[in-house]
Order: structure tokens, then C-alpha cells, then sequence
């Protein structure tokens, strides 16, 4: 029997000219640490410099304009001050031998007025409120009815994904994905319960996803092939998210973004709210011709076996990344790990952030 780190989860994948040492990869973990401005600080540096054995870290979601911001303390990338502040950690990952991509992200109704510029309404594809509080400045909020966007406002939105697809190269990332999951705004627009649009962009699910389709041709435009991955969350209820037949929709998002020369394809398997997982995943990685990773739940056997059976090319780990950031290492050698603390997840300082040690040969 072949030890752990002969199996194929530490074998290289390569994107066109882009190798990954691995095939662990650091899913995207929001965090709230950035400094005023929301600009990466020198914690930040850290933390991802840490994580640099990854086959690939994908930022945490990094909002692409004022208007995608969803809570506080989360880094963007539309500023000079964001730019420069995330040259330090692409310069840092790249010195320790890593690759990073940035996540754009736009969280859509996922906001508040007391986040937004002027006190303005978040927006989102329609005017549907969704249950529950978000976190603000001044602690939980009640969420409010969004703005329904207007046709006429579209193309800024993209143009805003085109901007931060540009910055994300002037900040020395190795390429974007595209946050399309998890009940922002991308995902609003394809899930039938927050997308009640009847113009071009609601109604059938290829009206539901034109704006993911074009924002992905422009963002691949700027980056070109291999260097743009997409992230959806077929079945995830959290944000108040449903749709009325998961399978049928992302399958056919699934078979639509095969046209285009993407790095990667990420699914967040299941429902991370409740655990369960509904869907045939198997059925949703072959409508994808491409590099397929996988996310939500899983441990290093979960991995090995998705791996081996295909089911996967690629796995995301959240919560384990957090708390070790040497977790390709302590996989290969089969090592214990760390155990995170929830307390700490977000926002504060380097507590329960860059404080979790790496594995020193003598217990820790």
C-alpha cells in the first residue's frame, strides 16, 4: 500500500504554463482582517505567506468596488492603497515558493445602507429581502430590502469585474476566480428564488446566468486561458439561497462555462448550513470539461478517494487550512492537526490568525 503522500492528492496539476505542486488547495476563507480602506496589512502577509504550500491559496473574497462590499473588514481590490497592500502578500507567497489567486467577489443584497456609500441600498437582480442579520460596524442588523438593479446599470457591474480582474494582475496574483456562490450576487442572479427579472437577464436559466457568462468572457479576456477558475455552490442554503431544481440549473451553468479556457471549475458540494448533499456531484463534474476541484467537509481520505474515483482533480480545505498552515506537509506525513477556533475565525487580531504552528518535529 502506497503511503499517503505517493497518492495522486500530491501530485502536480498543471493550468496551460501554471504547475501547482499539489493538489490541496486553500479554499477561500473570509477572514475580516484587513486594516482602514480595506487594505491588506502586515498580518495578512503572514498568514498567507504561512499557508505558501498549498498548490494554490485562493484569497479570501476581495470585493471589486465600494458597492460589493458586504461586511467589514473585508480586503478589496479596487483601490490604489489595496493594490499595493496585496503586492506585499502575492510577493510574499511567490518568495515561499507558492501560487495565489484573487476571489473577486460582489456580495449583491448581502449588504447594508450602513456599509455602503451614502447610505445607499444594496442591490441585487430583485427587490427580495433576504431572512436573517448581517454583521456591520455596529454589530447585527437586520437585512434590508435590496435594490433591483437596473438593465442600464448592468455593464458597470461588469466593467467593475473587468477593473479588479486588472488590478488583481497589477497586485502579482497568479490569476482570479470569479465568486459565483454562497448567495452573493452572481448566485442571486442564477438561483430562481432571488432572480424574479423578466428581461434578459431572468426567466430560463440561460437568461439567469448571462451575467456570470458575461462577466467570466471579460475577466478571461483580461487574463487569458488557464489563469480565470469559477466557484458555485449548487445546493447551498446559506443566505437564504434556493433554487427549484439545483441539478438542472448547474449542470446547465456547468456545460455553458465549458466553453471558455478556465482554469478550474470549484464546487462547494452540499449544503453547508444543514450537511446534507442532495445532488449527483459525479453527474455535475462530466458536464464540466475541465480541471474540477471540490469543496466542503472534506479530510484528507475524503480526498484521496475523490481523487482516486475522478471525482475530482483538485480539493479546497477551509476550516483545516486555518488552523495549519503547514497542512500539505502534516497530510504527507500523516501527522496530527491542529484544531481551529471558531471564536476567532473573524476579524481580531493575529490570535487564532497567524499564531497556529506549524509542525516542529517535537509535538509542535
Amino acid at each position: 500500500m502506497s503511503s499517503p503522500k505517493e497518492s495522486k492528492l500530491f501530485s502536480p496539476i498543471k493550468f496551460g504554463d501554471l504547475e501547482l505542486a499539489n493538489r490541496i488547495i486553500m479554499a477561500p476563507l473570509t477572514r475580516n482582517r484587513a486594516a482602514e480602506g480595506n487594505v491588506p496589512q502586515a498580518m495578512n502577509v503572514e498568514y498567507y505567506q504561512q499557508r505558501a504550500s498549498a498548490g494554490l491559496i485562493i484569497s479570501e473574497g476581495t470585493q471589486i468596488s465600494p458597492q460589493g462590499l458586504g461586511y467589514p473588514g473585508t480586503p478589496g481590490i479596487h483601490s490604489d492603497a489595496q493594490v499595493e497592500g496585496w503586492l506585499k502578500v502575492t510577493a510574499a507567497v511567490h518568495k515561499a515558493g507558492g501560487l495565489i489567486f484573487c476571489q473577486l467577489w460582489h456580495v449583491g443584497r448581502i449588504s447594508h445602507t450602513s456599509l455602503q456609500i451614502n447610505g445607499g441600498k444594496p442591490v441585487a437582480p430583485s427587490a427580495l429581502k433576504p431572512s436573517g442579520q448581517i454583521f456591520t460596524y455596529t454589530g447585527l442588523q437586520d437585512f434590508e430590502t435590496p435594490r433591483a438593479l437596473a438593465i442600464e446599470e448592468i455593464p458597470g457591474i461588469i466593467a467593475n469585474y473587468v477593473s479588479a480582474a486588472e488590478n488583481a494582475k497589477r497586485a502579482g496574483f497568479d490569476g482570479v476566480e470569479i465568486h459565483s456562490a454562497n448567495g452573493y450576487l452572481l448566485d442571486q442572479f442564477i438561483r430562481d428564488s432571488t432572480n424574479y427579472r423578466q428581461d434578459q437577464y431572468g426567466g430560463d436559466i440561460n437568461n439567469r446566468m448571462r451575467l456570470l457568462i458575461e462577466v467570466t468572457e471579460q475577466v478571461v479576456a483580461v487574463w487569458g486561458k488557464d489563469r480565470v477558475g469559477v466557484r458555485l455552490s449548487p445546493e447551498n442554503s446559506f443566505n437564504d439561497m434556493r433554487d427549484s431544481n439545483p441539478q438542472q440549473t448547474f449542470n446547465a451553468v456547468a456545460k455553458r462555462l465549458s466553453d471558455f479556457p478556465l482554469a478550474y471549475l470549484h464546487i462547494l458540494e452540499g449544503d453547508m448550513m444543514t450537511g446534507e448533499r442532495r445532488l449527483d456531484y459525479v453527474e455535475l463534474r462530466q458536464c464540466f470539461d475541465g480541471h474540477y476541484m471540490v469543496n466542503n467537509g472534506y479530510d484528507l481520505a475524503l480526498a484521496n478517494t475523490a481523487i482516486a474515483e475522478d471525482r475530482a482533480d483538485m480539493v479546497a480545505f477551509g476550516k483545516l487550512f486555518i488552523a495549519n498552515p503547514d497542512l500539505p506537509y502534516r497530510f504527507a506525513h500523516q501527522l496530527p492537526l491542529n484544531t481551529s477556533d471558531s471564536a476567532t475565525f473573524y476579524g481580531g487580531d493575529e490570535k487564532g490568525y497567524a499564531d497556529y504552528p506549524a509542525w516542529s518535529g517535537n509535538g509542535q
